[in-house]
């Protein structure tokens, strides 16, 4: 196709040149073209093209276009390519696969011209600090890893409509813990609140009713009248209502990955560094949107309370199996705590096992469904002493806690018949628990490289015998001698009148 610039470097060499034919080449047209537009003296733009009302060749549907189009008034959610394959089925001799984009452009332009009314959406407008707009992302596609091991998280990104302003957490799932740790984080930030709170019908805010409809989870409403704002959700299935926050995400995340790619590397010494990265690239983003985010500040209420943990409490009682069952996964804890029913507070990354007021332990919480985390030292006391229960055992291949001690089995296995490997590798185990697992991986190494492993007695042997640091000598205290002489100097004798 000739565009407009392409006839005025004709033009203008034309003038110069006198010669259609170097003109022609010098706007890179062919010379019969550009003799044309010569002639004519306008531009493409400007040349009124006839509007062809007719065919250049037969359309090939039209004998059973009246039934086809009969199919599609009766039900409109027809796809073309589905009516397409049923007619191919029925008259294989009149019609053939490559037709098919032929009828999807026919079917089309039917329902341009023939097809029901479509859904109307209606742009809104915003009000300054009427709304709190709250939504959660994937961001595996940034590819962002920790130490070299990939990290798989959402961010919880909750936006000002009016302005655009965002504040974005990372969490692991949607939670509610994730989502009042961002709503919180939001608004504190802000040191204000508006009148509602926006978001989705994800389980974190709402239950399922049974009838087709939503309604709010308590935790959720008790965080809303704590923070003073209304909750408010969208239609189900209508994501659209929650515009400004879903066009918002994919805005962060094309930012994030042009910050990643200036960064010219995607790992991250820790979370925390990781957190840093993304509050810079906020902030940067936020600054930009200063006028509107001031009218927002000013139209909100001032926040005049105090932050609530974001987390949940649970009281489940610790199994035989010396588990506990939190959000449909399971977790071992210390097994003196059989028995017993403990209070497990659920953040959104870590779960605290509490036992009469008491702290016993902090454990990555699972992300999904159906999971196990069992520590091997948590169980090893008890499977020592019944070591036949270990081959079989559900969990078993959590008792191997890095790729060494893996090995290590297998070599054992290689030597010994089942219950006399699983006696060794127990053994072997129970050393890793009560001295330490880097020793004994590091001594089941050497053991493996020179040649095999047939007990776990030249392992303890090789920890006996390997240097250990002692603990540093804590400094002893000198008592602080005060001379509260030096205060006499500062006295005077005053006189008291009578």
């Amino acid at each position: 196709m000739v565009t407009d610039t392409q006839v005025w470097k004709l033009m203008d060499a034309y003038e110069k040149k006198a010669s259609v034919t170097k003109a022609a080449m010098h706007a890179d047209m062919d010379r019969k073209t550009a003799s044309k537009y010569l002639q004519q003296g306008k531009l493409p733009s400007q040349i009124e093209k006839p509007v062809r009302s007719w065919r250049t060749r037969e359309d090939p549907f039209d004998e059973d276009w009246p039934e086809l189009a009969l199919r599609l008034k009766d039900a409109p959610e027809l796809e073309a390519k589905t009516l397409f394959e049923d007619l191919l089925e029925r008259k294989p001799e009149h019609y053939e696969q490559g037709q098919l984009r032929t009828f999807q452009r026919k079917v089309k332009r039917w329902r341009a011209q023939m097809g029901p009314d479509k859904e109307v959406f209606f742009p809104q407008q915003h009000r300054a600090g009427e709304a709190l707009q709250t939504d959660f992302t994937f961001a595996n596609r940034l590819g962002i890893t920790l130490g070299g091991e990939p990290f798989e998280h959402l961010l919880c990104n909750v936006v000002l409509p009016y302005s655009n302003w965002q504040c974005v957490t990372i969490c692991r799932s949607e939670s509610m813990a994730a989502l009042s740790e961002g709503i919180q984080e939001a608004v504190f930030r802000l040191g204000r609140v508006p009148q509602f709170h926006q978001t989705d019908n994800s389980t974190a805010a709402t239950h399922n009713l049974g009838s087709g409809k939503r309604a709010f989870n308590d935790t959720y409403l008790d965080l809303m009248r704590h923070l003073g704002m209304v909750a408010r959700t969208i239609g189900i299935g209508k994501s659209e209502q929650n515009g400004d926050v879903e066009s918002s995400n994919g805005a962060l995340k094309r930012r994030l990955e042009q910050h990643l790619l200036l960064r010219e590397s995607r790992d991250f010494d820790s979370i925390e560094a990781y957190r840093a990265f993304l509050e810079g690239v906020v902030t940067r983003a936020n600054r930009t949107r200063e006028r509107r985010f001031l009218e927002e500040f000013g139209a909100m209420k001032v926040l005049a309370v105090k932050r609530l943990p974001a987390y949940a409490e649970l009281v489940v009682k610790v199994t035989s199996w010396s588990t506990i069952r939190v959000k449909y996964n399971s977790y071992s804890v210390p097994s003196r705590l059989i028995g017993e029913r403990v209070v497990v507070r659920v953040w959104d990354e870590r779960l605290e096992v509490w036992h009469a007021q008491s702290h016993q332990l902090s454990i990555e919480r699972l992300v999904g469904r159906a999971g196990h985390l069992v520590d091997y030292r948590h169980v090893i006391w008890s499977m020592v002493q019944k070591p036949a229960a270990f081959e079989r055992y559900r969990w078993r291949e959590a008792l191997f806690p890095t790729l060494t001690f893996r090995k290590a089995y297998d070599a054992l296995s290689e030597q010994l018949d089942v219950r006399g490997a699983s006696v060794e590798y127990l053994r072997v185990l129970h050393l890793a628990a009560s001295t330490g697992q880097a020793e004994v991986e590091r001594a089941l190494e050497l053991l493996l490289e020179a040649g095999g492993l047939k007990s776990a007695d030249p392992v303890k042997k090789l920890v006996d015998k390997a240097p250990r640091t002692a603990p540093a000598d804590v400094a002893s205290m000198v008592p602080i001698v005060v001379d509260l002489k030096a205060y006499d100097s500062l006295l005077s004798p005053v006189e008291v009148s009578r």
